[in-house]
């Protein structure tokens, strides 16, 4: 039985955790959004519904759930992938929402059948590469932005088109761009009360506005609460179940393995245990909630749960607040976010995706088993440049046989030793 009341012993701290947890999470939450393709709104509904829904069932008392750099780049490419085989964003609506209801649902199966504790045990050449990849892949997509232009849909065509575009940079944009990074990475030596990507956000917003900088800004923002997109479910094409199942299994297991990896965080900063099945429970009710307002899918993340808890979050209580306070933002102050230049959002990006590259394991790709190495650099390699599910699954199949071939090398030097020891013993030897 899930017991669903809220501990208000801790308001204060879940107060401040949760409100200081949303400052951090509005701007990612319309970064992710904008790079999604859906629209920055996208992002902010995402936040909004997973992050109320995913603390108030799921199974880590701490943690706070939105979009994310991983999810958001499997969605932009099942996104994509839709919008080209269908002609448009309205056409393809369907099957995008489905896929997201879909993998919100398996998230729910995963937690119903207790899977969720085994998700700890894909092997981290796999988790790494991947990883790794995502990071090189949210850089990709903001190359163009950086330079003020649209970024194509795909990452060859990016490495493809780039040297006709470096001649007609928009440098306002550049230097818009290089502005927020560097904000992002100077400013907390000054303070940490502020984060500095909402720093970043809102003094670049209003540099550029007073200064009428020709830039691409986020545009339109629906005001209100949002509406309920089941009507959209009506067009799904459901001839072609192959590209609404595949992309949903693959959303249903990386957001699995990064929310449980967030708890891991949590519990080591809280010195609590938190429960996998459960945690599954409530990410997938988030999801499935985000899709049906046209949201994007999240997961648990690891900065914004860290953030939560260093500022006193203590219980679900503060994820509640968190969401409550983007809601607040979009009901009342979605004409300014209008405004905010599409340069600043590629630079909250890039630092993102800066940040999600496993540094340490390229690092040690000369000091590891060469087995691991490869694992690791062809499912980097794959996540890049060909697909993230085949990605996932050459690395897991892989790591499976090689697996499979070490137990059988220590199988066969167990035998070889008791032949050994019996052979001495018949002949009364000592090895």
């Amino acid at each position: 039985m899930i017991n669903l009341k809220f501990d208000t012993t801790h308001l204060r701290g879940d107060f401040f955790g949760g409100l200081t947890a949303g400052v951090v999470a509005l701007p990612l939450a319309l970064a992710f959004g904008v790079q999604s393709g859906m629209g920055a709104i996208a992002g902010l509904y995402g936040a909004i519904a997973l992050g109320m829904l995913a603390a108030w069932f799921g199974g880590t008392a701490t943690q706070i759930s939105g979009p994310t750099g991983p999810m958001t780049v499997v969605s932009t490419v099942v996104i994509f992938t839709l919008i080209e085989k269908y002609g448009s964003l309205e056409a393809a609506m369907g099957d995008i929402i489905t896929v997201f209801l879909l993998a919100g649902f398996m998230q729910i199966l995963l937690g119903l059948f207790r899977i969720g504790q085994y998700i700890r045990y894909i092997p981290y050449p796999v988790v790494s590469g991947f990883m790794s990849g995502i990071g090189v892949i949210i850089i990709a997509f903001q190359v163009f932005p950086f330079l003020g232009h649209a970024s194509p849909k795909k990452i060859p065509e990016i490495f493809a088109i780039l040297p006709d575009v470096l001649p007609h940079i928009n440098y306002a944009a550049a230097q818009l761009a290089s502005a927020t990074i560097l904000i992002i990475y100077l400013f907390p030596k000054l303070t940490r009360v502020v984060p500095s990507p909402l720093v970043a956000l809102v003094a670049l917003t209003i540099a550029s506005t007073l200064m009428e900088l020709d830039v691409a800004v986020i545009g339109t923002i629906p005001e209100g609460l949002p509406e309920l997109k089941l009507a959209a479910i009506s067009t799904v094409h459901w001839f072609d179940m192959s590209s609404i199942i595949v992309p949903a299994m693959t959303l249903a297991a990386l957001g699995a393995i990064d929310s449980l990896l967030t708890s891991i965080v949590a519990d080591n900063l809280t010195r609590t245990q938190h429960d996998s099945n459960r945690e599954m429970i409530g990410q997938g009710l988030g999801n499935m909630a985000a899709s049906i307002i046209g949201g994007i899918p999240g997961v648990g993340a690891t900065m914004r749960t860290v953030v939560n808890i260093n500022s006193g979050g203590k219980t679900r209580l503060s994820g509640v607040i968190h969401s409550l306070s983007l809601l607040l933002v979009l009901v009342g102050a979605s004409t300014y976010a209008q405004l905010i230049p599409l340069p600043v959002l590629a630079g909250i990006l890039i630092t993102v995706g800066i940040g999600i590259i496993d540094y340490k394991g390229i690092k040690h790709v000369l000091h590891v088993p060469k087995t691991d190495a490869v694992i690791m650099l062809l499912v980097l390699g794959l996540t890049v440049f060909v697909d993230l599910l085949q990605a996932v699954g050459v690395g897991m199949a892989m790591a499976s046989i090689l697996f499979m071939k070490k137990m059988s090398d220590i199988a066969e030097d167990k035998s070889v030793v008791g032949s050994i020891d019996q052979f001495a013993s018949g002949r009364g030897l000592e090895r």
